[in-house]
């Protein structure tokens, strides 16, 4: 698996502020952090102090810049001609210290950045590291206040995110807060959060709410019709992503990187490009055969790809846990 690692230049703002800061009280707060976020346990993960919000950028940036970053490759390759040309405005809601807009930065041109924040420690830390980016869009971004909770009229903008955001609130108004988020979004809202069962049922009940009111669902799913995983099960996919001396110590491992399981959705204005199945679990490799578990546009499908089917086994070899595979004819 490819390791994803933070843009040079975000590294750089982050590193002389990781290194002023107290190791031991940084990493003690990294450690509660993940503590907090594998609980996920509503009005708990609010950071209030600038220690908190750097400890955040260690123990969690990383992750969320990863995710937001695979999810998004699949994501725009799906949508097609239906993202239109940029440069793209972004709108990025419950931004923490900005991990999603620079990850979307290093994937599409764009022409201007609005970062959404509740916390005034995050967004401070946040706006200072972009100020550091060599990307223009980034560097003038604007950062405000808003509480997602209230479903907020938002401003418009060509493309809008939100990664790990809506789990943190009470079902009814994380479903709220994806419709303004819709709303606001011109041409393309990407969705991203935890790969867990509760991560995935919340997307999916935010799917059925943003199809029935005109949106088009442009990956992962290769068909708009009810999500035909069973009961039980759920979808969700991997990135890994590569760990500085200081996460190693904030995440207690000697590994040199992470695997971040996520959850995501992506909806268009406009219809998207016919979309292949979507690989659901590592492809299982064997002698002369390679095993894949797909979604497909008639439902949940098990292919087996032999070395006689030429082309076809090639891509199979090379294919990957939540990518696309080819339909066959």
């Amino acid at each position: 698996m490819f390791s994803l690692e933070l843009p040079i230049d975000l590294q750089a703002a982050l590193a002389p502020r990781l290194e002023q800061a107290s190791q031991r009280e940084l990493l003690a707060a990294a450690g509660e952090i993940s503590a907090r976020y594998r609980a996920r346990e509503p009005g708990t993960l609010l950071l209030r102090s600038e220690e908190e919000a750097l400890a955040y950028a260690l123990a969690r940036m990383p992750a969320t810049y990863g995710a937001v970053s695979q999810a998004a490759a699949w994501a725009l390759e799906a949508a097609g001609p239906a993202l239109g040309e940029g440069p793209f405005s972004l709108l990025d809601a419950g931004a923490g210290t900005g991990a999603a807009a620079w990850a979307m930065a290093d994937r599409l041109p764009l022409s201007s950045v609005s970062c959404l924040e509740y916390s005034p420690a995050m967004r401070a830390l946040g706006s200072a590291l972009m100020r550091e980016s060599g990307n223009a869009a980034l560097r003038e971004a604007r950062w405000q206040q808003a509480d997602l909770t209230a479903a907020p009229r938002l401003e418009q903008a060509g493309l809008v995110t939100a990664a790990y955001v809506l789990n943190e609130l009470p079902a009814e108004q994380a479903l709220a807060a994806a419709e303004a988020l819709w709303q606001a979004a011109g041409r393309f809202l990407l969705l991203v959060e935890p790969g867990t069962p509760e991560g995935f049922g919340l997307l999916r009940q935010v799917r059925e709410r943003l199809l029935s009111r005109g949106a088009f669902l442009a990956a992962p799913c290769p068909q708009d019709g009810p999500c035909p995983l069973p009961e039980g099960d759920w979808c969700h996919f991997a990135c890994r992503v590569q760990r500085t001396r200081l996460h190693k110590l904030a995440k207690g491992g000697d590994a040199p990187f992470e695997d971040e399981k996520f959850t995501f959705l992506a909806f268009t204005r406009q219809p998207p490009a016919p979309r292949p199945a979507r690989i659901l679990r590592r492809p299982q490799i064997e002698k002369g055969r390679v095993s894949l578990r797909l979604c497909t546009r008639a439902g949940l499908a098990g292919r087996t790809v032999s070395k006689r089917e030429g082309p076809r086994y090639k891509l199979a070899r090379k294919a990957a846990w939540g990518g696309g595979f080819p339909e066959e004819e």
